[in-house]
Formats: C-alpha cells, sequence, structure tokens
C-alpha cells in the first residue's frame, strides 16, 4: 500500500482478512469463475465484514505531493481506458474506485486493472458462461457466502470491484503469497498457466510509477 494514501481503520481489510437503469442484456466473457469452498467461521466473518464496509471510495492523501502523484496516476490511466469506457465521468469513477478497492484490498491496482482487462474485457455487464458477473467476474455465490444474498448488486461498480479485491486478497493469503496459485484459483483453473500468465502480461500494460 502506498505511503502517501490513508484510509481509516473501519476501510481497511488487510487486518480482518489476517484471520485466515435497467440490467442490459448480458455480454459474454470468455473467463472462468471462482470456486464455491467451504469457509471456516471466522474467515466467512472476516470476509463479509470486509465487503460490507460501504463507505464511499474517496481516497485521502497524506501530502499535496501524494495527492498529485494519484492525479497523475488518473490522468494516465483515463487515457488508455478512454476506448473501453468511453464516458469520462463514468471512467473517472471506475478508476477511482479501482484506486481505492485495491488499496484497500492491499493488492497491486495494475494487477487489479489487468485482471478486469482479461476477466471481463472492462464491461460492467459482462457475465461468463459459469455465471460470474460484471468487471471482475464475481460467482453469484459470493453473495449468499459473505454478502447480502442480492447477487443482482455484483452488476453494481463498487459493490463488485470491493467483492473481486476481497476475494483476490482472500486467495493470496490461502495460498501463502503465491500469485500464481492464487490468480488460477480466482479463475477456477488453479494450476494451469494460460490464465496468470494472461492477468500478469496485461498487468503491464496498466503499470504506473505512483512511489
Amino acid at each position: 500500500m502506498s505511503s502517501g494514501v490513508l484510509f481509516t481503520r473501519r476501510s481497511c481489510i488487510r487486518p480482518l482478512l489476517g484471520v485466515c437503469g435497467a440490467l442490459l442484456l448480458p455480454e459474454q466473457a470468455r473467463a472462468g469463475g471462482q470456486i464455491e469452498e467451504p469457509l471456516a467461521d471466522a474467515v466467512r466473518t472476516a470476509l463479509s465484514s470486509a465487503v460490507r464496509n460501504a463507505a464511499p471510495p474517496i481516497p485521502e492523501f497524506a501530502s499535496t505531493e501524494a495527492r498529485l502523484r494519484y492525479l497523475r496516476w488518473l490522468g494516465t490511466m483515463s487515457e488508455r481506458l478512454r476506448k473501453k469506457i468511453p464516458d469520462l465521468e463514468t471512467r473517472k469513477e471506475f478508476l477511482q474506485t479501482v484506486w481505492y478497492e485495491s488499496r484497500r484490498a492491499g493488492l497491486d491496482t495494475g494487477l487489479v486493472l489487468g485482471l478486469i482487462q482479461v476477466e471481463s474485457g472492462f464491461r460492467k455487464f459482462a457475465v461468463s458462461t459459469a455465471g460470474a458477473r460484471g468487471y471482475m467476474q464475481v460467482m453469484p455465490f459470493w453473495a449468499r457466502t459473505i454478502g447480502d444474498g442480492d447477487a443482482s448488486r455484483l452488476f453494481h461498480m463498487q459493490t463488485n470491484l470491493r467483492f473481486g479485491c476481497v476475494i483476490l486478497r482472500h486467495y493470496l493469503e490461502r495460498e501463502r503469497g503465491d500469485l500464481f496459485l492464487a490468480l488460477g484459483r480466482y479463475n477456477g483453473s488453479r494450476g494451469k498457466a494460460p490464465y496468470p500468465h494472461a492477468v500478469l502480461a496485461n498487468k503491464q500494460l496498466w503499470n504506473f510509477n505512483v512511489a
């Protein structure tokens, strides 16, 4: 997590996880989906708490310099994303939310953007053949397992990005920091190379030095 970005204790999920408009016609996504597995009660509670906090995704900064670094990142990423999300305000909201949720989960923002590119091609209403939904292709069972049971909310921008980041952090902790295995678990293809390699290759398109 960048030292220039501050979050309240309520919004930070890493300590929590340490214990372990109508709907448009859906677009197909080629990615797979997470596999439902039993969760220990402590893990389920931590994950539920992590996704339940509905604080708006507005980052705070320790200094003017940190804020300027963020604005440079935002401008650069907005230009790169223009063809995928043409509307400027939607694009800015999306990027701000990705920035916030990735750091809240202790994840690299470029990694999250690379994963989104592979999973959904930045399509809000993408649906995979396995039934995974939205930008980060979250499987509906997560809404029942750690959410309020309303899977339709997985098409909401912040909800989808929050679930996706929380789930990826969970898989990283489960795999003891092994990103290759965690990405495979996220996609439902643990141990196979194509998906992790695709995400890591796309991550390079979204890297930006904000340190």
